[in-house]
């Protein structure tokens, strides 16, 4: 899917696959430092880590998931809106999810958080609104499932899950990043919203 000319996407997902590796098998200093922790960001100015943090991952597993998704949708998203928008996207949408973990766990100095969910979840949601009509599979459904249904279900999961949960997953920056991903579109290009309300009237 790479083509002369976009290139960042490949990019940014052969950093986060080589630092995440590097952190998981050689240098695991480098997600203690990466770690997005908001009690500190602002206490001790880690500033960095609100992007560093979504170059690392704490599993296979979660860098495999987050690695599909990404290739799936990031590559037909820079190839449509271009590569600068893809840029300001993807880090608009990591900024963004973090933002909202930071509001909800500022106060919390135990809690950590890694990834590119939500950076990914904006780069998704942004396609759903380009490309409505998408038909997307989830492992391990084998039916195809809608993308608004699919966006429909990922928000209030999502947002339930965020209130509810009590695994490691950090629900509100895939929340966040998604609401994100939907409000970038509607600053950059709000048209695009007129042609997917066409579509389903």
């Amino acid at each position: 899917m790479f083509e002369p000319g976009h290139i960042a996407a490949p990019a940014i997902m052969g950093l986060t696959v080589a630092i995440s590796l590097l952190g998981m098998y050689r240098l695991p200093d480098i997600i203690h430092k990466f770690l997005f922790r908001p009690y500190f960001f602002v206490r001790d100015k880690q500033y960095d880590t609100m992007v560093m943090s979504g170059f690392i991952h704490a599993d296979i597993g979660h860098l495999l998931f987050n690695m599909f998704t990404f290739y799936f949708f990031a590559f037909p998203m820079e190839r449509y809106i271009g590569t600068a928008r893809f840029v300001i996207l993807y880090f608009f949408g990591l900024v963004a999810s973090h933002s909202c973990t930071w509001y909800k766990q500022r106060n919390n100095p135990e809690y950590a958080s890694l990834g590119a969910s939500g950076a990914i979840s904006a780069v998704l949601f942004a396609y759903i609104v380009y490309f409505p009509t998408t038909t997307l599979m989830i492992i391990p459904i084998p039916i195809p499932i809608p993308a608004v249904l699919f966006a429909v279900g990922y928000v209030g999961y999502s947002y339930w899950a965020s209130a509810n949960s009590n695994d490691r997953i950090n629900h509100d920056a895939h929340l966040c990043g998604a609401l994100g991903g939907l409000a970038f579109v509607a600053v950059t290009d709000p048209g695009a919203y007129v042609r997917l309300l066409a579509i389903f009237t």
